[in-house]
């Protein structure tokens, strides 16, 4: 039975009961965080969590408590379609509240960090449960919590330009990554959020990106061209597909846009070309490689 009435922690401005440690009352958070029902982990464990780290009750603590969270990643891992996702994903997103409270005032060791960014980019690219929505249980999205904590990751000043690097990868191989269905919970939208929070940092070389968009282009493409017949070929550029047109859309209108916006905005048109030939024509400047990849092309 629950030892804190969470309800009433809410109602008082999250003030930190008094009558237990804050190590138990971690404790039973934390464990909360995996809770299949919604109302317990979702609208009343992630807000006191997320209110006590961002008001400072953890400073002190604040390495361990990122440990913890990263700890929650392997639970469950491998696993599809059961209730374990939950502790995974939840806990990967107070880690990225976690890197944020750090950014904003130094309090973690950078080689702590980076260890955090390793567990997380080991988890993301591991993660078999890319369930969005789940009826009666509420929010899953790992994929999207996943990508919520490489955006505070990019933004950190513990990353220069080979650790942005290394997360550019990291979300290029999860959106051409293997799946039995398309992220259609604006999973694309939050990948492509943290692609805009890398690409600000102004790090990683132009020529970079755009061996990194070709990559992922021509990978999509090859993978749908060998696709059998038992296999939705969409499965292999459609998630690429979604991502790319997102960054686009935050490139060309969202806020705080990088220096190379308009140059960016004309890879991703050829790239967007390349996966969209039969509607909108062959790209004009991408590799030969792209036009004797795509069929029809």
């Amino acid at each position: 039975m629950p030892r804190v009435d969470w309800k009433a922690v809410h109602d008082d401005d999250f003030r930190v009961p008094t009558h237990l440690a804050l190590a138990d009352l971690t404790t039973e958070l934390t464990q909360m965080l995996g809770d299949p029902d919604p109302r317990r982990r979702d609208e009343l464990a992630l807000p006191v969590l997320v209110t006590w780290i961002q008001r400072g009750v953890y400073d002190d603590l604040l390495p361990g408590l990122g440990d913890g969270m990263a700890a929650g990643l392997r639970v469950g891992l491998g696993e599809r379609g059961t209730d374990t996702v939950f502790r995974r994903s939840f806990s990967v997103l107070v880690l990225s509240v976690c890197i944020e409270r750090d950014t904003e005032r130094p309090l973690v060791p950078g080689g702590k960090v980076l260890d955090w960014a390793d567990r997380v980019a080991t988890w993301l690219l591991a993660e078999q449960d890319v369930r969005g929505y789940v009826p009666g249980k509420g929010w899953a999205h790992a994929v999207a919590h996943g990508a919520d904590a490489v955006g505070a990751l990019a933004a950190s000043p513990h990353f220069g330009a080979p650790e942005l690097t290394v997360l550019l990868d990291v979300l290029g191989e999860r959106v051409v990554g293997h799946v039995e269905h398309l992220f259609v919970n604006h999973e694309a939208d939050r990948l492509a959020l943290a692609t805009v929070a890398l690409l600000r940092r102004e790090r990683v070389p132009f020529d970079v990106l755009e061996a990194w968009l070709d990559r992922l282009v021509s990978t999509a493409i090859q993978r749908s061209r060998s696709t059998r017949l038992h296999r939705d070929p969409d499965l292999d550029t459609g998630n690429l597909d979604l991502y790319l047109r997102a960054l686009y859309l935050q490139l060309a209108i969202g806020p705080r846009p990088p220096a190379t916006r308009a140059d960016l905005l004309l890879l991703l048109v050829d790239s967007l070309r390349a996966l969209n030939t039969p509607f909108l024509g062959a790209p004009d400047r991408r590799t030969a490689v792209h036009r004797r990849s795509v069929p029809g092309a």
